[in-house]
């Protein structure tokens, strides 16, 4: 009876979560215009429960992207301008004396800093120096900040979405490629094409009172990212996300000749991981309650992209990641079932 009380549970929250992409996005297109690709990404991050980077050039709305987000999940919301200045307390929170005016005691008061909030915007992470960054990054990891011996729990659920600049580089500190890894997708923004920007411009330059209507509270999002992980993934279709990472990596047996040509390293063991739970999350968000090889590969370039470092041949032959990616995915079969 007990089993059958959890599948109905589960049922249910499988409904909702169908229903709630056309909802989201909906209210997010009330501020956000021509964005629904990448929207999705962060959208099927938050509900893997993975952290992500944003690429894009300034002007782009990432801030009000995340922030949109935030208002229409009900989510905590926090943004933190990474500065060459910036110092790890600034980020986790700090201890200090506070005094009892009344009986003269002193005590150590601990203030929260603003990681503190259910998501969490890390704008041009690349701008602050590696011991500010780590302290980031250990919260993402550990779900926890530890000051002065004493750890203190983070939100649940905890969402990072941090911002690169890609022009502008002078002064900054690029995340090593052991730390980017951390990061579940690089979803990259580009500019809108004409008749989008329109829109914008116009919705932009006259008198705006948007009113979003709250679609899921924290609990709801910790049910998810409970049930995404319970979605079925063949075994044909696990072995081809796999196979994907695996051909990514030169001087392997499976390498192909424009890998070993361009690529210094390949996906690691946590790419294959977030492709198959990212493909989890989109079937569901697409109506299906089952993972297919499209799911895997519309999420190859977000999850692969700051995984695949290219080498010095591919910079002086001008070819990017993007396009390693596109190569790979047109070179690796699909297994057959069965497989």
């Amino acid at each position: 009876m007990a089993v059958d009380t959890q599948v109905f549970r589960d049922e249910e929250v499988l409904d909702k979560l169908i229903a709630a992409r056309e909802n989201i996005l909906r209210e997010i297109r009330k501020s956000i215009v021509g964005q629904d690709e990448v929207v999705e990404q962060v959208l099927i991050s938050l509900f893997v429960g993975g952290h992500s980077i944003i690429t894009g050039v300034p002007g782009l709305a990432k801030t009000l992207l995340v922030r949109t987000i935030a208002n229409v999940l009900d989510l905590s919301f926090k943004r933190i301008q990474f500065t060459p200045d910036l110092m790890p307390a600034d980020i986790t929170g700090t201890e200090i004396i506070d005094e009892d005016r009344a009986t003269g005691k002193r005590d150590m008061h601990f203030i929260r800093g603003p990681v503190f909030a259910n998501m969490i915007l890390a704008d041009e992470i690349n701008r602050t120096p590696p011991k500010t960054q780590a302290a980031l990054l250990e919260a993402m990891q550990e779900g926890n900040v530890t000051v002065q011996g004493v750890s203190y729990q983070l939100p649940k659920p905890f969402f990072v979405l941090a911002t690169q600049n890609p022009i502008e580089m002078e002064g900054t500190y690029p995340l090593p490629e052991a730390q980017l890894d951390r990061f579940m997708f690089n979803v990259r923004i580009g500019y809108l094409p004409e008749e989008d920007e329109v829109e914008v411009v116009k919705m932009t330059t006259s008198p705006q009172d948007v009113q979003f209507e709250r679609l899921m509270s924290a609990d709801e999002i910790i049910s998810f990212q409970k049930l995404v992980r319970k979605v079925p993934a063949a075994d044909s279709v696990t072995r081809y996300a796999v196979n994907l990472v695996g051909t990514s990596r030169p001087r392997s047996n499976k390498a192909p000749e424009f890998i070993n040509r361009w690529v210094t390293w390949g996906g690691s063991l946590r790419a294959s991981q977030f492709l198959v739970l990212a493909g989890k999350a989109r079937a569901i968000l697409h109506g299906r309650y089952n993972v297919s090889c499209e799911d895997i590969r519309a999420l190859a370039h977000p999850v692969l992209r700051h995984r695949i470092l290219l080498n010095f041949q591919a910079e002086s032959e001008k070819v990017d990641t993007d396009q390693v990616i596109d190569k790979l995915v047109e070179t690796v079969p699909e297994p057959k079932s069965g497989l």
